[in-house]
């Protein structure tokens, strides 16, 4: 089957918090964008019940309800939405490749907000009460809705064991499962301490979970001691699982580059190791994954993605300049001596006529420097036929620019 090939400026691959974000921002640079979702928009935190922590919501709002308003925002600003799977990228060069089953997109940049899911036990009728029915990954997220109940913690790692803390500010009870044997765990000795002298916390040793069952919300969690296997039936109100986070990075390997556990690794303004590839949200190795830090993530990106698409353009049109002599003029506006350099070279121009001179300021962003390995400023770089076939970074002056560019003189 031959597929149908479109066009956008930017295709944005997830539709959490993080990728509609993105989306807002690129729809409002009035770039063609393109978001694909392979299952709900508004990801992960469409399953909360209830989100208090999210800015200008002192009343709280649902997962569902704020991910809704995500959702038509970027709609407003013309972020067209398709609802299918990825199967296939090629992010090297110029133009970015994004392929579905059907269509394949092709796109001068690419931002990857796929997000991830939660590691899961496996055990029965686990599926059965997944996110708003019982199972909850996110503490900070669902305590409020756990005031005075009691909740079932799988899990004894940093995460569990912490995030457990935090629910007896909520909770009567938290019960934790733990598959070692009495004492032991994974977390770091402070919070294991902290665990272990808290009234309103109990271990479960020697524990995993072998099946959830309930009615229409979940109720009860049985448990097998992996030595006896002996079942433990426990009554709850929630479980909460931290054994672990899935990012959805399959496609990405050996492409971008990644840390051991499959999260994306960025700089501070989200971009990849490719050049036009950026990651926000929880696929990227991050120390905090919430709405909040995922529309951040989000803004940045899309901001970057502007600024990358017009360098590009810029690059192509006016620094390469068809091959014709150019020349390139790097400077810092709060620098004070790059600024009393524009007058010189407005003195060179003038006398210059055959050469095209282009005036970069670093300060705004440093995409063009970076194509042509610039690191520090004032520097001027000639190119002709599209190669750079001279430098001047020290003593830049009228004499030292036409020296740079004696070919023409």
């Amino acid at each position: 089957m031959q597929k149908k090939t479109e066009q956008y400026d930017v295709v944005i691959i997830g539709g959490g918090a993080a990728g509609l974000t993105a989306g807002i921002y690129c729809g409002r640079a009035k770039l063609k964008t393109l978001l694909i979702e392979k299952s709900l928009v508004g990801g992960l935190a469409t399953y909360t019940n209830e989100i208090e922590n999210y800015p200008g919501f002192p009343e709280g709002a649902t997962g569902l309800g704020l991910m809704d308003l995500f959702h038509k925002q970027a709609k407003k600003f013309g972020v067209t939405f398709k609802l299918t799977d990825v199967r296939a990228v090629s992010l090297e060069g110029e133009t970015k490749v994004v392929e579905t089953f059907r269509n394949r997109y092709e796109a001068k940049a690419v931002i990857v907000a796929s997000g991830g899911k939660p590691r899961l036990t496996g055990a029965k009728g686990e599926k059965e009460y997944l996110y708003d029915k019982g199972i909850s990954f996110c503490a900070t997220c669902d305590a409020a809705a756990n005031t005075d109940k009691t909740v079932l913690v799988i899990g004894s790692g940093d995460a569990a064991i912490e995030e457990g803390i935090f629910l007896t500010k909520f909770a009567k009870k938290v019960i934790v499962s733990v598959m070692h044997d009495n004492g032991k765990m994974d977390c770091n000795e402070i919070a294991k301490a902290q665990a272990l002298a808290n009234p309103k916390m109990e271990f479960i040793w020697n524990t995993v979970v072998d099946s959830f069952e309930g009615e229409e919300r979940l109720r009860t969690v049985v448990l097998k001691n992996v030595k006896t296997e002996e079942k433990i039936p426990v009554t709850v109100d929630s479980c909460f699982l931290f054994i672990g986070y899935v990012p959805n990075t399959e496609i990405f390997r050996d492409v971008l580059t990644m840390n051991r556990g499959g999260y994306l690794i960025t700089n501070e303004r989200m971009e990849t190791n490719i050049s036009g590839v950026f990651a926000v949200g929880d696929v990227r190795d991050k120390f905090l994954k919430q709405v909040a830090t995922a529309v951040g993530d989000g803004a940045v990106a899309g901001y970057g993605v502007e600024k990358y698409i017009a360098e590009c353009e810029i690059f192509e049109q006016q620094i390469l300049n068809q091959g014709n002599p150019s020349l390139v003029f790097f400077y810092n506006a709060v620098d004070a001596g790059s600024r009393e350099l524009l007058p010189k070279l407005e003195e060179f121009e003038s006398n210059a006529p055959h050469i095209r001179v282009t005036r970069v300021d670093t300060y705004k962003s440093d995409g063009i420097a970076k194509k042509l390995k610039v690191d520090r400023t004032p520097c001027a770089v000639y190119l002709e036929e599209g190669k750079i076939a001279g430098v001047c970074e020290q003593e830049i002056t009228v004499e030292a620019l036409q020296r740079l560019c004696q070919e023409i003189f």
